[in-house]
């Protein structure tokens, strides 16, 4: 079975990202029914023109419908998965059993994907989840290697096996937390979650004038509850001879350049692990591409048979910071002028030396000796934000690439 790599798309921007730098699919949510309400999301139109645009190049998109659901949300839930259908989708991901029998009555075209959130740990789980209809199960993340071969091996050869390859990792059990409904009072269930894992925490002793009593590891403090990102690159042939059938890459919230960038790396990576999974070496370039991307440090997670702890938990700092800034989104070369036309997305100078990132090629890179704006007159300094220039090289790029710049 041909193995996909799968990216998320927060917008229909990020979608088009995606599908440049190589995803076989991706995955993304309508305004309602999904748990990243505040991921920009696509609108009912904004659906049907993704559908569009993705069967007209060769690509698949699947929608997430993987919110927990009350019985007032199932009037609005027939129209969404009506509409998807019209749309085309090649799927919707679900969690909620009720939602699988309902969208089965309503919406038998739709195939049916399980989320993550179902918490999927056994053949016995899958199998039952195999027979209700599901097309094909997303593992939980609580599982190694060993155990998703088995998984695998127990099942019908037509369920597809998906897992998450790269990206953010919840402290909980495959996201199921309830400390943003209480810190917060937004609901982790209906995908407002506010990360409340990610914040520094002190001691309150209450007797004592809400004095607080730092938790340090460091200067910085400490965040008890925070993950590392899950990396799989350095071992992706192993998980192609375990039986993975989609490879899933987190961040819908993340920017375009993430998507890009992590997606280009897992293309290249995947392309060589499904060719010889024996004979599979992570190339550095590949793992120097994440380590510019925004990341709270790496970890294995349990596919190495870890169970957590140390290892897993980022104790250090919260913050999630790359090596490098996306500078520009390329819209074209002009091959009369020699120069390099872009969509400006954060600020640059005469000076600078950009890197161009474009599908399966390494970085090139691009020393800026000249920016000229729309009106044709030379600047020095590019401020505004999506202002169209151009910048003489001789490096030629592609619509849809991208120009960033590393972090002194």
């Amino acid at each position: 079975m041909k193995t996909e790599l799968l990216s998320p798309a927060g917008n229909l921007e990020k979608l088009k990202v995606a599908c440049h730098f190589g995803a076989d699919a991706v995955y993304f949510a309508g305004k309602q029914f999904g748990l990243r309400a505040y991921a920009g999301n696509f609108s009912e139109e904004e659906i049907k023109e993704a559908f569009s645009y993705l069967h007209s190049i060769g690509k698949k998109g699947y929608v997430t419908v993987n919110v927990f659901s009350y019985d007032e949300d199932f009037p609005a839930l027939r129209e969404h998965l009506n509409s998807l259908a019209v749309a085309g989708a090649d799927g919707i991901i679900v969690s909620d059993p009720g939602v699988i029998a309902f969208a089965k009555k309503v919406a038998p075209s739709l195939e049916l994907h399980l989320s993550t959130q179902a918490n999927t740990l056994n053949s016995y789980a899958a199998a039952f989840w195999a027979d209700m209809g599901v097309k094909r199960i997303v593992l939980a993340r609580e599982l190694s290697i060993d155990r998703i071969k088995a998984i695998r091996d127990a099942l019908d050869p037509s369920v597809e096996i998906e897992c998450f390859a790269h990206g953010a990792m919840c402290i909980s059990y495959s996201g199921r937390c309830l400390l943003s409904n209480y810190l917060s009072g937004r609901d982790n269930y209906k995908g407002e979650c506010v990360q409340a894992c990610r914040w520094n925490y002190v001691i309150h002793e209450k007797s004592r004038d809400a004095r607080e009593f730092p938790i340090e590891e460091d200067e910085r403090g400490a965040y008890i509850m925070n993950s590392h990102d899950l990396k799989t690159i350095d071992f992706l042939g192993e998980l192609v001879k375990a039986g993975v059938t989609s490879f899933k890459i987190e961040g819908r919230m993340k920017t375009a350049y993430y998507v890009a960038s992590v997606t280009d790396a897992y293309r290249r990576a995947l392309d060589a692990a499904s060719k010889a999974p024996d004979d599979y070496v992570c190339r550095p370039e590949w793992e120097e591409e994440l380590s510019l991307c925004s990341n709270r440090g790496f970890t294995a997670g349990f596919m190495k048979g870890g169970k957590g702890g140390p290892d897993t938990i980022a104790y250090d700092d919260s913050r999630s910071e790359g090596g490098a800034d996306f500078i520009a989104k390329v819209l074209g070369y002009d091959f009369t002028e020699r120069c390099v036309i872009i969509e400006q997305r954060n600020r640059f100078r005469v000076g600078d030396t950009l890197e161009l990132m474009s599908p399966g090629r390494d970085v090139t890179v691009i020393p800026v000796r000249e920016i000229v704006n729309a009106e044709g007159e030379k600047i020095e300094d590019a401020l505004r934000v999506q202002e169209m220039l151009k910048i003489p090289t001789e490096v030629v790029a592609s619509e849809g690439d991208i120009l960033r710049r590393r972090k002194e």
